[in-house]
């Protein structure tokens, strides 16, 4: 008999350490979200012109001797903190913007504007790479944190653009001398209005000036997209599923995900005549035939289920590859439609108590019983019809 690899084995132990640890439902966007927040926290601990509170205080207090590397690594560190946040949401959005914001303190660090050294350049140059190779684990999008998103960039461009023009003050002409006037040139030259009224001497307010314009543009670009790809998308597909549907949604079987599991118990009730709807994440690359009926969405949202009719089924049956995500979908169809029977895929043995607090109707774990009798022929033990039936569903117990 073969003998499993070195990286097998390691992998399998990864497995089962992950299984125990619960990995599924902290990695890696916490990991990532502290990261993140401590490279954030480091740029805005070793300002050029002293701790934060210094910063801050001197811009409102009016001082205009700020050496030009303060905003940079004030404006980067502020935004990893913010997108922190986001990253404990799995928000793909949030892990575009930390993706962004830690290659430009990688390059602060190269050329100098943030805190330099070796151990900061190797720091910032393996955060990118950690958020690269995790970019699918960042998959949750909505017009909320779209918003949410939109808003944060905003904020954050227009206290750089006030703060930067207020303490550059004295490089234009007429000279910006208070905060009201820093507002209204950083306005003006965000929106790309340009009315000419105050205009930059030096170099430097002149390449601040043009950061302001360039970073405007930008964020106003991706804000915008932001907030409308989701509303867009949502559109598209409420135009999808209507324009596909081919039966009427009642009192027919849904069937969540696209495991070889789903995909089989489709094509079975399909090939005894049963009405099936397929609930999936999000379109597949090559098209469905014309004879299925499907819906695209998150299958654990009231409102995709409801779009998929999982409130008129007989049946709803949760078999994605993810053990929490098919006890969030029967907690679901619990919360829009009580008595419709549902049906919950198990994986993961060590996943199996956690899904029956979901308390589905039906716990169905054909890979958790192919270890088990396999093991059985291999010792000789007798294996009957019963028994099987028994290990492949599993009825939860009540509640008492």
């Amino acid at each position: 008999m073969l003998q499993p690899s070195t990286t097998q084995r390691l992998r399998q132990r990864l497995t089962a350490w992950a299984a125990v640890a619960r990995a599924d439902r902290w990695f890696p966007q916490w990991p990532l979200a502290v990261l993140l927040a401590l490279g954030g926290r480091w740029l805005l601990q070793a300002l050029p012109a002293g701790s934060l509170h210094t910063v801050l205080g001197d811009l409102v207090q009016g001082r205009h001797d700020l050496p030009p590397g303060s905003l940079p690594p004030l404006l980067i560190g502020a935004g990893m903190l913010l997108s922190a946040l986001g990253l404990l949401m799995r928000s793909r959005l949030a892990w575009t913007l930390a993706l962004l914001l830690s290659l430009t303190a990688l390059t602060s660090v190269a050329i100098g504007q943030a805190p330099h050294g070796l151990h900061a350049l190797i720091y910032f140059a393996v955060l990118p790479l950690l958020l690269l190779s995790a970019w699918r684990r960042f998959d949750h999008s909505s017009l909320t944190s779209g918003t949410l998103f939109a808003l944060t960039s905003v904020a954050m461009l227009l206290l750089y653009a006030t703060f930067g023009a207020y303490y550059q003050g004295s490089a234009f002409r007429p000279q910006i001398a208070d905060l009201p006037t820093a507002l209204y040139f950083a306005v003006v030259t965000m929106s790309t209005v340009g009315y000419g009224d105050i205009t930059p001497q030096t170099a430097d307010a002149r390449l601040f000036t043009v950061s302001i314009i360039v970073l405007g543009v930008a964020v106003f670009a991706t804000s915008l997209t932001a907030v409308v790809a989701p509303m867009v998308s949502r559109s598209l597909q409420r135009i999808v599923n209507h324009k596909g549907r081919r039966m009427k949604r009642e009192n027919h079987f849904v069937v969540v995900g696209d495991t070889p599991l789903a995909v089989n118990t489709w094509r079975e009730l399909s090939r005894r005549g049963q009405p099936v709807t397929r609930l999936l994440r999000r379109a597949p690359d090559t098209a469905l035939p014309a004879d299925v009926d499907a819906v695209f969405g998150d299958p654990s949202d009231g409102d995709v289920l409801r779009q998929a009719g999982a409130d008129k089924a007989q049946a709803v049956m949760a078999m994605l590859d993810n053990d929490s995500d098919n006890a969030f979908v029967v907690l679901a169809v619990r919360e829009i439609a009580r008595g419709v029977r549902t049906v919950a895929a198990v994986n993961n043995a060590s996943y199996l108590g956690r899904v029956k607090l979901a308390q589905p109707d039906v716990l169905i774990a054909p890979q958790i019983l192919g270890g088990e009798l396999v093991a059985m022929l291999m010792t000789g033990e007798e294996i009957n019809a019963d028994f099987v039936l028994h290990r492949v569903f599993q009825t939860p117990e009540a509640p008492a």
